[in-house]
């Protein structure tokens, strides 16, 4: 398990951590400064709101399921959108994330104001959040010491993960020790 918060790195919600926008989900940090506070998104919440219906121009270039994801509770009626380039280039309309993970070296955002035309076949994946998941300066740190939230690697596949629904799950079952037997844990605890 990480030691520290950190961009790149994922979040996930212990199964202490009952609050309805935040249960069994796994967030990735996408910005994180001691004295700023922590961003990041929900990978495991697909909605029921196609892109189509949002953001038409932006629907073919989207990995699926092609629908909106719930990035968290701040600020719902705005959108975010990851994409993956398949070198290390930059295109035009895409920022890099700045973390030191490797199995976020080809992940940025992607300037949705921008026309789509110019990253069609920039961008290998891609995924349109609405809202996202934020914490003020030492707020998500008291949390993880109240058992809210486990620190661990991301991988590769994680943020475009073809199963949002099982991600939770795999990411726990892929640690090393008693971390990987949470992913057993029933999702209501007094059916166990």
């Amino acid at each position: 398990m990480a030691e520290a918060i950190y961009v790149g790195g994922l979040l996930v919600a212990t199964p202490l951590l009952d609050d309805p926008n935040f249960r069994r989900s796994v967030v990735l940090v996408l910005e994180h400064d001691r004295d700023g506070g922590t961003l990041g998104v929900v990978l495991n919440r697909p909605s029921e709101i196609s892109v189509t219906q949002v953001l038409p121009v932006w629907d073919s270039l989207v990995t699926g399921p092609p629908v909106l994801f719930e990035g968290g509770p701040v600020q719902t009626d705005s959108a975010l959108a990851l994409a993956a380039v398949p070198s290390g280039e930059e295109p035009l309309g895409w920022r890099r994330l700045h973390a030191a993970a490797p199995s976020v070296a080809r992940l940025g955002t992607v300037d949705l104001d921008a026309p789509p035309e110019i990253l069609r076949g920039e961008i290998a994946q891609m995924r349109i959040f609405a809202g996202y998941a934020g914490w003020t300066s030492g707020q998500l740190e008291g949390e993880i010491a109240e058992g809210a939230w486990y620190v661990v690697d991301s991988e590769m596949g994680d943020t475009f993960h073809q199963d949002p629904a099982g991600l939770w799950r795999q990411v726990l079952r892929r640690q090393p020790g008693e971390l990987a037997f949470v992913a057993t844990c029933p999702d209501d605890p007094t059916m166990n």
